[in-house]
């Protein structure tokens, strides 16, 4: 090693790899300068004053016998892999995930699989207005066929009073059979208008049965994110500070999600009563 010189590189390794009968170990001679750069000048200049002998004959100082011992026991202490039991190199540079970090993707999972049940629910909720919007439109459409049913009912009741009145007063005008073809087509149509008037009170019945089975619809949902709010605390309990105002704010949705289903809930029940109250009328 010369200090004007110093060899501290080999190809693209960035140290100098020194061989040896159990392996390779990197060696960095600029680090050794820094650190021990008076010890390494000595080393340096001693190398520069080597000296040889020229002619010098020697002849093997082991017998065969140390040979053979020496080299079966090097071979024993050689460590033989077993390639049944050996891990792949995945397994060696597998990182094992500390519990901290389990139990942060454990509450991510959770996390996200309540904001798809929270989704859910609101697309159900949003099912349930239009479908209680739709029960109230076929309503009012089943009230004003009604009506109309009724008011038809009556202008036939009336006319034919009137006919029957002036049958009376008139009865020479016309022939008897022609009364009773008469009488025939108006009580034709009077049938005809008690058979619309009943099927507009059976279109009614069904209405009000959809309206029960909606609300039997929105207990059921209640309960389910009752269930939810259980389920979050029992679960966010164990978690930070940070993580437990989150899990609440997310109930407080929860909760106003509610409070808008059951005042959708209620609105329906208030068109039900005003439908009860125009049919009793």
């Amino acid at each position: 090693m010369i200090p004007e010189g110093v060899l501290y590189r080999c190809s693209d390794f960035d140290w100098v790899p020194l061989l040896g009968i159990w392996g390779a170990v990197g060696y960095a001679p600029l680090l050794v300068l820094r650190q021990y750069q008076l010890r390494a000048r000595e080393i340096s200049n001693a190398w520069n004053q080597t000296y040889k002998l020229k002619g010098l004959a020697t002849n093997s100082l082991t017998t065969p016998d140390y040979d053979q011992w020496r080299g079966q026991r090097i071979n024993d202490n050689i460590p033989i892999t077993n390639q049944e039991n050996a891990l792949p190199l995945e397994e060696h540079l597998r990182v094992i995930p500390s519990e901290l970090e389990i139990i942060k993707r454990d509450f991510e999972k959770k996390s996200i699989e309540f904001g798809k049940k929270i989704e859910q629910l609101k697309e159900e909720k949003m099912k349930l207005v239009l479908d209680v919007d739709i029960h109230r439109l076929e309503a009012e459409k089943l009230k004003n066929g009604k009506n109309k049913a009724e008011e038809d009912l009556n202008g036939q009741r009336t006319y034919y009073q009137k006919l029957s009145t002036s049958m009376r007063t008139a009865g020479l005008e016309k022939t008897s059979e022609q009364w009773r073809r008469e009488v025939r087509r108006e009580k034709s149509k009077v049938v005809e208008g008690e058979k619309k008037l009943q099927d507009a009170q059976t279109q009614e019945v069904a209405l009000r049965k959809s309206l029960l089975e909606n609300q039997d619809e929105k207990e059921k949902l209640r309960a389910r994110v009752t269930d939810l709010e259980k389920s979050l605390r029992h679960y966010w309990s164990r978690n930070s500070l940070v993580e437990l105002k989150a899990s609440l704010n997310r109930i407080e949705g929860l909760e106003k999600n509610i409070v808008e289903l059951e005042t959708v809930l209620q609105n329906s029940k208030t068109r039900v009563g005003i439908l009860e109250a125009n049919n009793e009328h």
